[in-house]
């Protein structure tokens, strides 16, 4: 009997001895996510998840056709016209404050490829980020060491075109010193230039745009559809909401320079999400009267259609240009905002 209970003894100390080493070793698998980067290479775009630890034991990367939170299991917004997920296990992006230990979750780059990389979990081991991209393509996954890094390479065997994407300068706005906004560049996939740069302006400024003061002004829009371009006019729809907030500077400002640049565009009109034209073709008139009175300049808004009060998000900047009469317009092209209940016009004279 003593024997046995010598027998018992010892394997009642071997199973405390080990349930107290296990979360220590659990501990020490769990790898810490310090840094997310992303590049461009001779033919494909690079992201790079960099670890505190070894690397995450799973990885892997699938196409999604929506990035869903986890653990909110609601839907993650992200830029592009493909997604791709990137889930890793036994990592997390947090430290024991619960603070983020790898910088934005919500970064956006200038490359041919890779337009957004979206956090969209760090839920019990597992790490969940979505990567917006112009097309969908291959993509390769590989790990590497010292320090520990998930790699993800993703072709990009296609041509692309340089276009100008227009960001609020807050430098000059903060001064009233027009124009408010600057011109970045992006490369977007040709023949669809205009899509591509208002999906790269509603896809944000890049870090280190933001650095220099550069941001983008949603007016509560989350993203734009209906894109078109027909005999010389822009037109195009906001998603989501459309609210100024009382602000001077709207989404309005970033998309008629955005549009303009491209020679097919003279007249821009941005419809509201649930706004319909009174009359698509119309253009705005200037008042003979006003105009005689100001000796060709018109010093009042213009107003092409029937109703005179203005969309919730319709911009005017603190300083609006003016029109010029028709002997000085040709020397350069005037945006002008025309505001009615449903839609705003941005009138380019040539």
């Amino acid at each position: 009997m003593s024997r046995i209970r010598a027998v018992l003894a010892l394997i009642t100390c071997v199973v405390a001895v080990s349930g107290a080493t296990t979360p220590a070793a659990t501990a020490q698998q769990t790898s810490t996510l310090v840094a997310v980067r992303a590049s461009h290479h001779p033919d494909y775009d690079r992201v790079v998840f960099e670890f505190t630890g070894p690397v995450p034991a799973q990885r892997n990367a699938d196409y999604v056709p929506e990035l869903i939170g986890d653990p909110s299991g609601l839907p993650v917004p992200v830029a592009g016209d493909a997604i791709l997920q990137v889930r890793m296990a036994s990592g997390r992006g947090h430290d024991d404050n619960g603070d983020v230990t790898y910088g934005p979750p919500r970064r956006t780059y200038a490359l041919p490829n890779v337009i957004q990389v979206v956090d969209s979990g760090d839920f019990e081991g597992v790490l969940s980020f979505g990567i917006g991209l112009a097309q969908r393509t291959g993509v390769t996954v590989f790990t590497l060491t010292n320090p520990s890094r998930v790699v993800i390479d993703i072709a990009t065997p296609f041509r692309t075109v340089p276009v100008s994407v227009h960001f609020l300068d807050l430098d000059p706005f903060e001064h009233g010193a027009e124009p408010y906004t600057r011109a970045v560049s992006r490369q977007v996939i040709p023949p669809a230039t205009a899509r591509g740069a208002l999906q790269r302006l509603y896809a944000g400024p890049a870090q280190e745009e933001i650095a220099q003061r550069l941001r983008f002004v949603s007016s509560d829009a989350t993203g734009f559809t209906d894109l078109s371009i027909v005999d010389g006019i822009a037109r195009v729809r906001l998603t989501g909401g459309c609210s100024s907030h009382g602000a001077t500077f709207t989404v309005a400002g970033e998309v008629f320079p955005t549009l303009k640049q491209f020679s097919s565009v003279r007249w821009v009109k941005i419809y509201d999400p649930q706004a319909t034209p009174q009359n698509p073709t119309a253009r705005a008139t200037r008042s003979r009267s006003a105009s005689s009175r100001s000796g060709g300049h018109s010093r009042r808004p213009l107003t092409g259609l029937s109703s005179s009060s203005a969309p919730a998000c319709a911009g005017i900047s603190p300083k609006p240009r003016q029109v010029t009469s028709s002997s000085s317009a040709s020397a350069s092209k005037i945006g002008v905002l025309v505001m009615s209940a449903t839609m705003w016009h941005a009138v380019v004279t040539a």
